[in-house]
């Protein structure tokens, strides 16, 4: 197949590094992949199986950005595309334009939001519709925008083989002591740099867990999309407060994050809202033992007590608790991961999302 996924993301988050995944595995698979990608894209560095020639440009600024509409749609007659595949909801209207008669339309829900009525009204094109959970899919199917029979359920997946390499004891050591962290507990969360990430709870646990243990560290990696980074100073003007700058560490993505969920002795989810919870399947697949408020998502991955633990959202006393727990009990730290790894292999394979979406495709285009 020729396809077409169109991403105008300006930072890298969990949606984003699966548009990559799915690139990299459909292009390995034989389709004829392509990509349009907003300026600067972080994205473009991690499509590695993607001829660099199958990756444009496209300014893509918002959903009424007309000139980029005519250039998507330039790039569907010129090379012949049959699926154009767009993840962003400021990308829907833009793709939708761009298909005409000439391709068939996927869109992929990655958040809980509620579609607008502009969505409504641009979207009446679409073939199928990928909700990454079933929650996803409860939210859509409860606006009515779409025929529930277009809806398909298909579960982010990971690339298992690079997950396990990271469990290397070398590889790990290496992390922790970039990060000041030899021969001390470390405790940590990944998440694009949104009030809805919950890191402040997290800040405020650890500032409770840091009152009990002299031995923990911790960590928060990610950005922030806005100009101004507003966020990113709230969160380190709340540490400061708390006195925590040699204790909490506030980093940007690093290149590769599977080394850093291998080195943590406990990965937390403190969200406030959950889709699905990218992050919280990687920690899962290098045996790491993970905290996760009672997100959406969250709950659709983990099962409390056995994969992971489930706390209140919003709760920051709940998240210290559990992290505190586990922190003390490196047994049961072991057990949880343990699982976690297992569990991730048999539903969270890159394999499986990738096959489900060939077969969401092949759906749209009607082939049997």
């Amino acid at each position: 197949m020729r396809i077409l996924q169109v991403c105008s993301a300006r930072t890298l988050g969990g949606g984003e590094r699966h548009v990559a995944e799915l690139a990299n595995a459909l292009a390995k698979r034989g389709h004829e992949v392509y990509l349009a990608l907003a300026p600067r894209s972080p994205l473009a560095e991690k499509l590695l199986d993607v001829p660099q020639q199958n990756i444009f440009t496209v300014r893509m600024r918002n959903a009424l950005d007309v000139w980029s509409a005519l250039r998507l749609a330039r790039l569907v007659r010129e090379h012949r595309i049959e699926v154009v595949h767009a993840h962003l909801a400021r990308d829907y209207p833009l793709a939708s334009l761009a298909v005409r008669r000439y391709a068939q339309l996927v869109i992929t829900r990655h958040v809980l939001f509620p579609l607008s009525r502009f969505h409504s009204l641009t979207l009446k094109k679409v073939a199928r519709v990928i909700a990454v959970s079933k929650a996803v899919e409860r939210a859509l199917l409860s606006q009515r925008i779409f025929d529930g029979g277009k809806i398909r359920v298909i579960h982010n997946g990971i690339n298992l083989k690079r997950f396990e390499s990271a469990r290397d004891v070398a590889a790990r050591a290496a992390v922790r002591a970039k990060l000041g962290s030899d021969g001390r507990l470390l405790v940590g969360t990944v998440g694009s740099l949104l009030p809805m990430k919950g890191h402040e709870d997290f800040v405020r646990a650890a500032a409770l867990i840091a009152l009990r243990r002299e031995d923990a560290d911790f960590v928060i990696i990610g950005d922030e999309e806005a100009r101004h980074r507003e966020h990113r100073a709230q969160i380190e003007k709340l540490i400061a407060d708390l006195n925590l700058q040699k204790r909490v560490r506030l980093m940007r993505w690093p290149d590769e994050l599977a080394p850093f969920y291998a080195a943590l002795d406990v990965y937390v989810s403190a969200s406030r809202s959950e889709a699905f919870g990218l992050s919280i399947v990687e920690a899962m697949a290098c045996g790491g033992a993970v905290v996760a408020t009672a997100t959406e998502g969250a709950q659709e991955i983990i099962e409390d007590g056995a994969t992971g633990l489930i706390v209140p959202v919003g709760d920051a006393e709940k998240i210290a608790e559990a992290v505190a727990a586990l922190l003390e009990d490196e047994a049961e730290r072991n057990r949880l991961g343990a699982r976690a790894r297992e569990d991730v292999s048999n539903r969270f394979s890159l394999e499986r999302m990738v096959e489900a979406t060939e077969r969401a495709y092949m759906d749209a285009l009607g082939v049997v």
